[in-house]
């Protein structure tokens, strides 16, 4: 599921319509939805500590079986719409036409068994039970421990939320209305157009950012080691300003404010002049995959 979703749609696509990890496309509902702005900031808050679980869990795994369905030769229900993101409401209380058949895609059920349930049992049950065993005090401190996990997972959401889902939003970024094809100049320009870093250049630094504040060297080398992105984004940094390539680097919460204000509508992407580039560059047949291993097929 992660090779599909995040190896291969999101660093082949990025900030086109097949990217899974779209910000401003998926959270739409929310941008067009009918409330206050305060209302709307208050729903993006209390997503953060449950997103994974909420969003991208569901949603990575609507990938892989939109890839079976494409292996196995079947047919995708027509009034699905594949590029919509699928989180647990959509999943469990579908409204529109397009959300029920989504269900014939990703069976709840199937996500459930397969996916959230052996989660759920390894952290928070097996992981603690042990302590049960201790005589007169087991049940104390298997509830504590269970509290402490539950507690240390949401704050691993957001931290998570703030290091990785504000990687590719916000005003300063592009997105793009069609395809390139991988490793041509038009591309490599996207990979760096529509990323951003945050501050770099030590371990500590580096450490606390999980190693995410290199996004645009991630993207242009995705199979370069942690300790070499640190090396390598001066050198690509240069090369951009001597280009006149657009090279962001912002503070972390910067750019969390720059990533909410595009959730909930305040902000929008910026369009990218596809029509410049090369035709050339351009993958009129689109980017496809031979086989179901590796990032991309050379």
């Amino acid at each position: 599921a992660w090779n599909i979703e995040h190896n291969r749609l999101h660093h082949y696509h990025l900030g086109e319509p097949q990217d899974p990890d779209l910000v401003e496309r998926n959270l739409e509902f929310l941008r067009s939805m009918d409330t206050s702005m305060a209302s709307k900031y208050a729903q993006v808050f209390a997503f953060m500590p449950i997103w994974k679980w909420f969003y991208y869990a569901p949603n990575t795994f609507k990938e892989l079986q939109i890839a079976k369905f494409k292996t196995a030769g079947k047919a995708l229900p027509a009034e699905a719409k594949l590029e919509d993101a699928i989180t647990l409401r959509t999943l469990f209380s579908p409204q529109s036409e397009a959300e029920k058949a989504m269900g014939d895609v990703v069976n709840p059920l199937g996500f459930v068994t397969k996916v959230l349930a052996p989660f759920l049992l390894t952290r928070f049950v097996l992981l603690p039970a042990p302590l049960l065993l201790v005589p007169g005090l087991g049940g104390t401190l298997f509830g504590h421990a269970v509290v402490n996990l539950v507690l240390a997972e949401m704050l691993t959401n957001i931290h998570g939320f703030i290091t990785i889902v504000t990687n590719h939003a916000g005003n300063d970024l592009y997105k793009f209305d069609d395809e390139v094809k991988p490793k041509t100049g038009s591309f490599y320009v996207r990979q760096i157009v529509s990323s951003v870093n945050y501050a770099t250049g030590t371990d500590p630094i580096d450490f606390s950012h999980g190693w995410l504040n290199y996004q645009i060297e991630h993207h242009v080398w995705p199979d370069l080691s942690m300790l070499q992105y640190q090396r390598g984004a001066p050198l690509l940094k240069k090369i951009c300003e001597k280009h006149g390539v657009p090279y962001v680097q912002e503070n972390v919460f910067e750019r969390l404010r720059k990533t909410v204000d595009i959730m909930v509508g305040k902000t929008s992407m910026m369009e990218f002049p596809t029509h410049l580039e090369p035709q050339k560059d351009k993958a009129v047949r689109g980017v496809t995959w031979k086989s179901t291993n590796g990032a991309i097929d050379e």
